[in-house]
């Protein structure tokens, strides 16, 4: 249930439907606003006596604006307070007048009446503006219209359409002859760039207009929204209709300038595009790396090398697991458990027994961390899955290796276990030699600035701990 409905269900006697109505007219407050250029207000009658409530508030984008300290959202006032909104209420007549925001500062107010489906008054929406400053020619009109989108608004509403509008959008708005009949100067200087002259009073389908706004996008029956490139400008076009019993009153078009936006989203595509070759290349010279590394190893006929080799070689794929995956997608972020599954497919294929069976389990939730912080999990991951096949599992001939992730509110905590035959009595983990570990111990704590345990427990477990806030993982 919305924040409106409660309000409502709380605090008036206004029946389901008529609660239904004003939930959903929210949805295109904020563009009304906008075309008004005025903080909007909703008022309904509150079931205490002589009191009003506020269940709606918008400030406009299109105007500076600041909230009157004395009239909030969800507050409720007494009638004697706002007579006009009183009026309206309880009349239905649109009424004009002044009120006092601050000392000395006086804003005028538009009242206007909310229908239910039946023509029974539910609501009140005010407009608070100070039109002379708006220095806006042909207000009466625009803010006329403003109220013609929420008195025959037509559900459901295409809330992207209805989005709101910044300072620097156009706004056109035709009579039901697709006659211009206002133009903000936003609207006007955007086509004078684009060699049209004066708009109002002339014909949508003008061909010096035609040139630019495309008729398709003006005959729809509903809101409708376009991509235009024209010249050196790229615009988008909304076009909204509005009806009355069924029939075309008037259109208003928004048209915005996203010339500068389109080519920085271009220079980003741009620029992603050439992060993935990158990635997509380093992963390539890191295989062919460990291709050499190979052969290298083939060549000699020592036991220590050819081990000391098959562990950087893994090493080097653990590391080019994640430049591709940074290389298939556009964020510089990576999914540590696609990782992990990843790491455990390579080092299977390269130390793994034919004969011997290992069963994998992943369990728990995702973690996204950016790529710098993954390369080193990764390293950790690889790490820890060739001590546990290449020391874990002496004697057996089957196995299992699992990761389990608990996301705490301020730490990862990872657990990569396996079911062999566990620690030595004798292990000592900071006492160790190990590389392998003492890579893994670096990582943790230097780069990831974690905390890292080996413990026994039905086979060898490795606990680590990194907090979140290390770099933006989520």
């Amino acid at each position: 249930m919305s924040s409106i409905i409660d309000m409502c269900h709380m605090m008036t006697t206004l029946s389901v439907v008529q609660m239904d109505i004003l939930d959903k007219l929210h949805s295109v407050y904020p563009i009304v606003a906008d075309i008004a250029h005025a903080q909007l207000t909703v008022y309904v009658k509150s079931s205490e006596v002589k009191k009003l409530l506020i269940i709606s508030q918008i400030k406009p984008n299109t105007n500076f604006s600041q909230y009157r300290a004395n009239n909030k959202l969800e507050s409720q006032v007494r009638i004697a307070e706002e007579p006009l909104v009183w009026h309206t209420l309880s009349t239905g007549e649109t009424l004009q007048g002044k009120r006092e925001w601050a000392w000395g500062l006086m804003m005028d107010m538009y009242t206007y009446p909310i229908y239910d489906y039946y023509g029974k008054i539910i609501a009140c929406v005010s407009f608070e503006t100070n039109w002379k400053d708006l220095k806006i020619k042909g207000y009466s009109y625009l803010l006329e219209t403003a109220y013609a989108i929420i008195s025959n608004a037509s559900f459901p509403i295409d809330y992207e359409l209805y989005r709101s509008l910044s300072a620097s959008d156009g706004i056109v708005i035709t009579d039901k002859h697709s006659k211009i009949t206002f133009a903000n100067t936003a609207a006007r200087s955007i086509y004078k760039v684009l060699g049209v002259g004066e708009m109002v009073g002339h014909h949508m389908f003008d061909r010096e207009i035609t040139m630019h706004i495309k008729k398709e996008t003006t005959l729809v029956q509903r809101p409708h929204e376009k991509e235009l490139e024209i010249g050196n400008l790229v615009l988008i076009q909304r076009s909204i209709p509005i009806y009355e019993n069924q029939r075309l009153f008037r259109t208003v078009i928004i048209v915005s300038d996203v010339t500068e936006l389109k080519k920085k989203e271009k220079e980003l595509i741009i620029k992603s595009a050439v992060i993935q070759e990158i990635h997509h290349r380093v992963k390539n010279n890191l295989q062919t790396i460990a291709s050499l590394l190979r052969l290298q190893s083939r060549r000699t006929n020592s036991p220590e090398v050819k081990a000391a080799l098959k562990e950087s070689v893994n090493r080097i794929l653990s590391i080019s697991v994640v430049h591709e995956f940074l290389s298939q997608q556009d964020a510089e972020i990576i999914d540590v458990v696609e990782v992990a599954k990843n790491i455990l497919d390579l080092v299977m294929q390269n130390m793994l027994e034919p004969d011997f069976k290992l069963e994998t389990k992943f369990k728990g939730e995702t973690i996204i961390l950016p790529s710098e912080h993954a390369s080193s999990l990764a390293l950790v991951m690889n790490e820890l899955i060739q001590n546990s096949i290449e020391h874990g599992f002496i004697g057996c001939n089957e196995g299992v290796i699992g990761l389990n992730i608990v996301r705490e509110s301020d730490n990862y905590l990872i657990d990569l276990y396996d079911n062999g035959t566990g620690l030595p009595e004798t292990f000592q983990k900071h006492a160790s030699k190990s590389l392998g570990l003492q890579i893994v111990r670096t990582l943790i704590e230097d780069d990831l600035g974690g905390t890292f345990e080996l413990y026994s427990d039905k086979g060898t477990h490795a606990r680590i701990n990194i907090p979140r806030k290390m770099g933006g993982g989520r």
